[in-house]
């Protein structure tokens, strides 16, 4: 565990239940743009900021230290007057219980997102219709996916519900069909494609995955890293399922495996040995996600 934990951030976290809400990070990234007036992108950047970290997004009444972190960094690609072409990437990542290790949960880049935005605007989202300017639209979209990952990796399939307000978002941005992202005929992993797949039942295998390879794998490694280890890996030899299917584009998979890989390459690198089947392990890793192979499976041994 003590080698696990080098992985990523080492912060002290005092945990008693879950967070359902945010403190995020939030970076607006202005240098791919000529620009005579940088303070518009700092504006920009505080009202995200307090947009995210001020709106109470669920009903639980938390401490600050049982938010979940997130960090969205927009790059501002291109901007037209009020007209802002950019990328977003979204991260999130939550505790180990009873260790100072974080491990990361959602790792997300959209290329395709646009919006109007006049500076010192007041941000406000209405979950009944589209704003129009598809800023508060995405944003929101992407905190109720943060927040069902999450939940997610502490109850089976306890991030329903924040799915089905991502999916909610989806609907009406793309009956609004003036930015492109939304539908599912912008690609595979446009967001409302994103969002039905994460819904549907061909998921529900990895959503299983992602649990038990938190609480029954993650949660209980500090306590008993070989039961940790084994809680781990037997979670995910049941990624199979996807190795037997046509699930090369399965776009919740490949975010999965985007943020988990170097983690699981570091859990079997070393320490304890477990009793997972490693040969098998890999092969099927290797199946689903072979861009990793050098740089994580080939180092699991044990």
């Amino acid at each position: 565990m003590k080698k696990l934990a080098s992985i990523l951030f080492l912060t002290c976290f005092a945990i008693s239940s879950f967070a359902q809400n945010l403190i995020a990070d939030v970076k607006v990234d202005y240098s791919m743009v000529q620009h005579s007036n940088v303070q518009i992108y700092k504006t920009l950047q505080k009202s995200l900021t307090n947009f995210i970290n001020s709106t109470k997004w669920t009903s639980d009444r938390l401490k600050t230290y049982e938010r979940i972190e997130a960090s969205f960094v927009i790059t501002v690609k291109e901007k037209d007057g009020n007209k802002f072409n950019t990328s977003i990437l979204v991260q999130s990542r939550r505790p180990v219980f009873n260790s100072t290790y974080y491990t990361p949960i959602l790792n997300l880049s959209d290329d395709n997102f646009s919006f109007q935005y006049q500076e010192f605007e007041e941000l406000i989202f209405n979950d009944r219709k589209f704003s129009g300017k598809n800023l508060t639209d995405v944003i929101t979209y992407y905190v109720y996916l943060v927040l069902g990952y999450d939940a997610d990796t502490f109850t089976r399939n306890g991030g329903t519900e924040y799915f089905k307000m991502s999916k909610r978002i989806a609907d009406f941005s793309q009956a609004n069909n003036t930015f492109s992202g939304w539908s599912e005929m912008d690609g595979l992993k446009s967001r409302m494609s994103l969002i039905n797949n994460i819904l549907k039942n061909d998921n529900s295998t990895l959503r299983s995955v992602s649990y038990q390879y938190h609480r029954n794998g993650l949660d209980v490694m500090s306590d008993n890293e070989i039961r940790g280890k084994n809680g781990v890996g037997n979670a995910l030899l049941q990624l199979e399922f996807y190795q037997r299917g046509n699930f090369s584009q399965f776009y919740p998979l490949e975010l999965f495996l985007t943020a988990k890989n170097t983690e699981i390459g570091q859990i079997f690198s070393g320490g304890q040995i477990s009793s997972v089947n490693i040969e098998k392990l890999k092969e099927i890793l290797n199946s689903v996600a072979p861009k990793y192979n050098d740089a994580s499976w080939s180092k699991m041994k044990k």
